[in-house]
């Protein structure tokens, strides 16, 4: 699709990579931005930095409400980017309780497919347009440290590739972006090279235009897709081991 002249949708655009996508909208020269948060008040300080692009959108993507209204109400958007993520770092056994990895499986799965299935008629009726869904390298390997947040990058992963199919015939693509390591509050902890969230911004912007299935967006995903050609067990032991 065409970058310039769009109007886009970024959920969790008020920081990390969310945010990233939408200062790279504007640079690319999107018409107009919803900055979608789930809190307006977090939307509109962004929205004011760059007030003739970018609109504020109070969007929590796992109620259902809000989801319905930002449609109703966002009928120009023409590519909608599924940023908003969670993840609470416990255990899928370790774990006192299981509410972490269903509060992880709400956003992260349950929230990406609410969006597209709230999203596709408008974008049908603005000629197709394209989605692009923020997803991990935890998505295409299994990362045992990192709880349910793995599981459900996979599970977005499958849905990205179902709803792909879906949606073909209205002239929608989908675009599943395998992020690997991040300049983000998420990986603060990481002592490691990150790319910058506008990288992937950018890098999510290229996969739209060219209508890419799939895109590892920066070196650490495609180490680890590399990794994953070359000895699936090994990579799988040495994601295993991190967590004896």
């Amino acid at each position: 699709m065409d970058i310039e002249g769009c109007v886009a949708l970024v959920t969790g655009g008020n920081r990390g990579i969310g945010l990233g996508f939408v200062s790279e909208l504007v640079r690319a020269g999107a018409k107009k931005v919803y900055v979608g948060c789930r809190s307006l008040a977090d939307g509109e300080a962004i929205a004011a930095t760059d007030p003739e692009y970018l609109v504020a959108l109070e969007l929590d993507v796992t109620n259902a409400d809000q989801v319905a209204a930002a449609a109703a109400k966002c009928t120009d958007v023409s590519l909608l980017v599924n940023n908003a993520g969670a993840f609470l770092n416990q255990r899928l056994i370790r774990a006192d309780t299981m509410d972490a990895m269903r509060t992880e499986m709400e956003v992260n799965y349950f929230g990406v497919v609410a969006m597209c299935r709230a999203f596709a008629p408008v974008l049908k009726s603005n000629g197709g347009g394209a989605i692009v869904n923020v997803l991990s390298a935890g998505g295409i390997v299994a990362v045992p440290g990192m709880g349910g947040y793995s599981p459900s990058k996979f599970a977005s992963r499958a849905a990205s590739t179902c709803m792909r199919a879906e949606l073909a015939g209205q002239g929608t693509t989908i675009s599943a972006l395998i992020v690997g390591s991040v300049d983000t509050r998420m990986a603060a902890h990481i002592k490691r090279d990150k790319s910058s969230p506008e990288a992937i911004g950018r890098a999510g912007i290229a996969a739209a235009k060219s209508g890419v299935e799939e895109m590892d967006t920066d070196a650490h995903a495609m180490e680890v897709r590399a990794a994953l050609h070359r000895d699936p067990k090994g990579l799988a032991d040495a994601m295993a081991a991190a967590v004896r």
